[in-house]
């Protein structure tokens, strides 16, 4: 071992005797600076990430190691020194192996220089440092398996340039064999083979943050098949001009051997996918806990099947691969109850035809022209997944995600498979267990508590109800196998200790048949279990049937294996004239993504109730809510539901002319009552988001109006600083952009006693406007275009507070038997003066301060503005009812750091000022090197003329 580092010492040094090597390592790093911020545009990506650096490696790497090991061997052979070497008693591998750690050495080097690259990256944004070493371990190996083909061609040959040119060539065939221009000539089982080749598409797959033994293995198998070569072309030298004899025919059968060993081994490798380690922050590639608790519910076979054409589009086939791989690892965690097959329909008519009719699953014609042609093919791109007789498919548009960085650069990749994969086991699993019995799911027992007064004192529609609900619990307790137990007490009994009981905790006070009637009573229904308290509505029109679904329903609260109900109320919208797009805010974006995951229920909100079924209502820029509306709300909340508001004092006019408006709500004035209170302000932030804004000029005496996108102070870009942490809510989220916001301020005497979540901040530069000019003035007010506060700091504009409530309708008369708020023509049912005044702990509302952030409009925007789909407000929303229904597990799959993770804001001047440290520290590592490297010959020419002594002339 001694040899080889005094040999590669001695190379090492070598390489810095003369400038070539600081010509190379100058050379290597300008074209890699070059290309990470102009080719792929850094700051214009806007992603913090050091990809486009790596990406780029494979092909850089080819050309430093080429010029590295060219005269390795060939200038030893050239100035004749190479046959004095095979004479020295030195083996001929501890020749190759030092010199193959000098060339390591240097290549080491020059990645060292690269370093300043995701240190600069780390500070302007939240890098993962799992791939970026990932990355570099992959630059590691790659760099191995081509110095060492470099140097078996250098031995091969005398002269340099041939040896440049050749090991180019070799390496570049090597990665060549893994691209996409390549394997898009062939069927995807041909092109899965050519990938397993490719040196450039195992660097990808360890790039991702995933080192996988087998990648890993792949280029130490290269290395060991050139450096044994090497070997063995040193060895022919020692014995060129001699005729063949017994040791040289071992030397040739023990080195095919060697290679032959080294090779087999990746087959042997092949089938073991269990060996690798996942890097990344949040371990995005590896099954997440949360699949496998929805797989340990699996009481039947599941069926995946993945249906993929062997001619797809040239951005899809890569991604074949990928699926494949997770789709396994999903058979071997569920251990045994996940079956996964992988089809091309086209080769199975049968398949084809059942995919066809039962699963309506089509081909789709992509579309895609190279250099030479323009082609359509009919491809499948689908993923079906079966538990007994529910399914669910998932097509291409429901796995990719596209990046658009112009129109001619598309860049695709999988969006977040994991989750779109198990949230559809979620939902076939609980749409199967869902049409069965509700307490097989239900893992505890389950107490109803009804507080009932004596049938004389019931009015005759509610005497019928009591027989019915004795009916529905007998019923229900015969199903239940035991887990049922059934308690009802009338409150005034017991000298009315009872009744105080439940006023204190639950908030019940005694109902009437009218609003004048003096006779009063009680009927409040309750289902109890696991430390939860679940209030059973009235029904609407006093039925049987009714009381059954609000008892199924609040049965299914506590079980495991129901999808929940979500009641969503938004804005009417106006019908656009002639052809002109509709007025109004609309959420159809958000109504997609939500609808992936819960059952939607609208809601208006007139009847003054609430849906029976709903686990949580979701109020999107709510209109002028009438009282019995507010009712429902406030009544939703007393019975411990969960309110989620996106509302603002401001209604925001931008389809005539961008202007503002206040929003005179009975809502805001609701969420005071409650602690949370809306300033009637708006809130700008320099740390901004673009906004096209009409913008008029002057030339020669004309005005002239045009749209620009400008930094926009009223749409305020929030980072990680300004994302709360507490309960996981903004899990996954690297960035919010609130359009419009207005300040929260807290009554802390209000929420003393509650759980308070303060979500999302704006910068501490901001500061707050009442005015209702929002458009901007820059020949006035300068870059901003709006005037500056000196009152500034950061601003509350998302808050999540859990508790008890009391009602804002607390010793009012009920709304609903008011006769003014009754319409003249609505059927006169009869209605129970019923009033919740005080909520249990459980109760949650859940406010964002902006009625905008959400709409499509903005969205959209956002969306264009970036290339690719902006979807971070409806992540955070989804967040908000994943936590509120206590879904932690789609929670945390969502909130695996498969996200974007997206720079701070820079101005140009500050985009430079980096991009130039970066060029420069390079730099100043070069200068220091050579100055270490003069110090070292000086010093060392000191010592030698310190041992031989001096001419006159101070020669040695």
């Amino acid at each position: 071992m001694n040899t080889i580092l005094r040999i590669a010492r001695k190379e090492f040094a070598g390489f810095f005797s003369s400038p070539i090597a600081f010509i190379f390592l100058g050379a290597f790093l300008a074209v890699t600076l070059f290309v990470f911020f102009w080719v792929e545009t850094f700051f214009a990506r806007n992603i913090a990430d050091v990809r486009p650096m790596f990406e780029w490696m494979p092909l850089l790497l080819i050309f430093l190691v080429a010029a590295v090991t060219m005269r390795m061997w060939s200038e030893e052979r050239r100035s004749g020194t190479l046959e004095f070497l095979l004479t020295v008693p030195v083996d001929s591998y501890q020749m190759v192996l030092g010199k193959f750690m000098a060339c390591l050495g240097l290549i080491a080097v020059a990645l060292l220089l690269t370093l300043p690259l995701p240190i600069t990256v780390s500070l302007l944004g939240p890098l993962d440092w799992g791939p970026v070493f990932g990355g570099y371990l992959a630059t590691g190996f790659l760099a191995a398996a081509y110095a060492a083909i470099g140097l078996f061609i250098s031995a091969r040959s005398a002269n340099q340039i041939v040896s440049l040119i050749l090991t180019a060539v070799v390496c570049g065939c090597f990665y060549l064999l893994g691209t996409d221009a390549l394997t898009g000539l062939f069927d995807n089982r041909a092109s899965e083979f050519l990938r397993l080749l490719g040196s450039g598409s195992r660097f990808d797959s360890i790039t991702r943050g995933v080192i996988d033994l087998r990648d890993l293995y792949y280029y130490v198998s290269l290395v060991g098949v050139f450096l044994t070569l090497n070997v063995y072309a040193l060895e022919s030298l020692r014995w060129a001009g001699n005729a063949t004899n017994a040791n040289h025919r071992r030397w040739g059968l023990v080195v095919t051997l060697v290679a032959a060993n080294f090779l087999t081994a990746n087959l042997w490798l092949a089938p073991v996918d269990s060996v690798r380690a996942d890097l990344t922050e949040g371990n995005v590639y590896s099954i997440s806990d949360a699949t496998r608790s929805y797989l340990a519910q699996l009481q039947e076979p599941l069926l995946i099947r993945g249906y993929f054409s062997a001619q797809t589009h040239p951005l899809l086939a890569p991604l074949v691969p990928r699926l494949r791989d997770l789709l396994q690892e999903y058979a071997v965690v569920a251990e045994g109850r996940v079956r996964v097959e992988f089809i091309d329909p086209q080769e199975h008519p049968e398949l084809e035809q059942e995919a066809n009719e039962k699963y309506d699953i089509q081909p789709v014609p992509f579309q895609f022209a190279s250099k030479y042609q323009a082609t359509v093919v009919n491809s499948y791109f689908n993923i079906l997944i079966q538990y007994g007789d529910q399914y669910q498919v998932l097509d291409f548009s429901d796995l990719i995600e596209v990046k658009m960085q112009s129109e001619a650069d598309l860049e695709v990749e999988l969006r977040n498979p994991e989750y779109d994969i198990t949230l559809s086991i979620k939902k076939i699993l609980y749409a199967y267990q869902g049409s069965g019995e509700p307490f097989e799911n239900i893992p505890h027992p389950v107490s109803f508590k009804g507080y009932i007064s004596d049938n004389e004192k019931l009015p005759e529609v509610l005497q019928t109800l009591r027989q019915e609900l004795d009916t529905i619990l007998h019923d229900m307790v015969e199903r239940s196998g035991g887990a049922l137990n059934i308690d009802i007490r009338d409150p005034d009994a017991e000298d009315g200790v009872l009744a105080s009981q439940i006023k204190s905790e639950f908030g019940f006070r005694p109902m009437a048949a009218s609003l004048m009637d003096t006779n009063t009573f009680w009927f409040y229904m309750t289902l109890e279990g696991e430390g939860s308290i679940i209030q059973v509505p009235l029904p609407e029109q006093y039925d049987k049937a009714g009381l059954e679904r609000g008892m199924q329903a609040a049965l299914k609260r506590f079980s495991r294996g129901f999808l929940k109900t979500v009641a969503i109320h938004t804005p009417v919208s106006t019908p656009g004239m002639f052809g002109l797009p509709s007025r109004g805010n609309r959420f159809d974006q958000l109504r997609g993504a939500l609808a992936e995951t819960y059952n939607l229920a609208s809601t208006n909100m007139m009847s003054g109730r609430i849906p029976d079924d709903a686990d949580l209502l979701l109020l999107l820029s709510p209109d002028k809510l009438n009282i019995r509306q507010l009712f429902a709300v406030d009544q939703f909340l007393m019975r411990g539901g969960t309110v989620v508001v996106a509302t603002s004092p401001f209604e925001i006019d931008i389809q005539d002319r961008l202007s503002a408006r206040k929003n005179e709500s009975a809502l805001i004035t609701w969420l005071s009552h409650h602690g949370i209170v809306l300033e009637e302000q708006l809130v700008l932030d320099p740390q901004n988001a673009s906004f096209p804004i009409p913008i008029e000029r002057r030339v020669g005496g004309y005005v002239f109006r045009e749209t620009r996108m400008v930094s926009y102070p009223y749409f305020s870009d929030i980072r990680s600083s300004g994302l709360g942490q507490d309960g996981g809510l903004t899990m996954g989220i690297d960035q919010v952009t609130m359009t419009w916001p207005s300040p929260i301020t807290l009554n802390e005497q209000a929420n003393q006693d509650r759980k308070v979540a303060r979500l999302l901040h704006s910068s501490d530069q901001a500061w707050t406007s009442g005015s209702m000019g929002i458009e901007p003035d820059f020949q006035v007010y300068g870059e901003l275009g709006f005037p500056v506060d000196d009152k500034r700091g950061a601003q509350l504009l998302a808050v999540a507070v859990e508790g008890r409530f009391e009602s804002y309708f607390k010793d009012k008369p009920s709304p609903l038997v008011s006769g003014a708020e009754r319409a003249d023509d609505e059927e006169k049912a009869p209605v129970i003066a019923r009033v919740i005044d005080r909520s249990p702990t459980s109760a949650r509302i859940i406010v964002f301060a902006s009625s905008s952030f959400l709409t499509d409009t903005m969205l959209d925007l956002a969306s264009s503005g970036m290339g690719t789909r902006y979807l971070k407000p409806v992540q955070l929303v989804e967040n908000a009812l994943d936590w509120s229904l206590e879904d932690s597990g789609l929670l945390a799959i969502r909130g695996r750091a498969n996200f974007s993770r997206t720079l701070k804001p820079l101005d140009r001047e500050s985009q430079l000022f980096w991009e130039y440290l970066n060029y420069g520290l390079p730099l100043f590592g070069l200068l220091l090197i050579a100055l270490i490297r003069r110090q070292t010959n000086k010093r060392a020419t000191l010592r030698y003329a310190a041992i031989l002594g001096t001419t006159e002339n101070g020669r040695v």
